[in-house]
């Protein structure tokens, strides 16, 4: 899925702004950056700097209104909302600060979720999911609903569930910024444990200090520009 130099990311002269009636608000401006294939890259900033903007236009969740975003190849940017909602199932995984589970069903059906959207036997589903729990350490936790769960364990259901599709990349938005000091911890080895042994590329925005120190990679973002 890489790029022909091993980029996987590649993010060109994107502007974003947003608009408050009719006031511009620029949120990006003129931003450029290549992310290597199997990186994990940290963006860090002051609230406001644009982090979750470039995150979400790395995603397809949001379109630059100049400029490119190429992942794995394909620039996202020109996508339609049908091929881009097909090309997030299938290339994304997703991390969010508040776990996005749903409270009625169990640990097992929330990772599934992502799954029902491929073609996978019900079979390769049981696998996939089995496995993915497993990954995360939670086995033994796959019938609990989220109620049941600590904040720590949820997180580690909504990154099985990120990982479920193997896909090509990582987006974690504060992935430890609702934990305790401990649960933070093991969610960052967690991570790190993807990006080293599963090759995972990732892409993380974080106001935490000890979350970004297992990033190779840390950029920060002020006003809209990458320092």
């Amino acid at each position: 899925m890489a790029g022909t130099n091993g980029t996987i990311i590649s993010v060109n002269k994107v502007r974003k702004s947003y608009y408050r009636d009719t006031i511009e608000i620029p949120v990006l401006n003129n931003i450029s950056i290549n992310v290597p294939e199997g990186e994990f890259l940290a963006l860090m900033g002051p609230s406001g700097s644009g982090k979750t903007t470039l995150l979400n236009l790395i995603a397809g969740i949001d379109r630059p209104d100049e400029g490119e975003v190429v992942v794995g190849g394909v620039n996202i940017a020109a996508l339609s909302e049908s091929e881009l909602s097909k090309w997030r199932a299938r290339h994304v995984g997703f991390v969010f600060q508040f776990y996005n589970l749903l409270p009625v069903l169990t640990a097992y059906e929330n990772v599934e979720l992502p799954l029902l959207l491929t073609n996978l036997s019900k079979k390769e589903k049981h696998e996939h999911v089995e496995f993915a729990l497993k990954l995360v350490g939670l086995s033994d936790r796959m019938y609990n609903k989220p109620g049941q769960l600590s904040g720590g364990q949820e997180q580690r259901v909504a990154i099985a569930r990120a990982v479920v599709t193997d896909p090509t990349i990582l987006v974690a938005d504060e992935p430890t910024g609702d934990l305790d000091k401990v649960s933070a911890a093991e969610i960052m080895e967690l991570l790190d444990r993807l990006n080293k042994e599963y090759k995972k590329t990732i892409v993380m925005v974080t106001h935490d200090p000890r979350a970004a120190e297992k990033a190779h990679t840390v950029r920060h973002l002020e006003k809209g520009e990458l320092t």
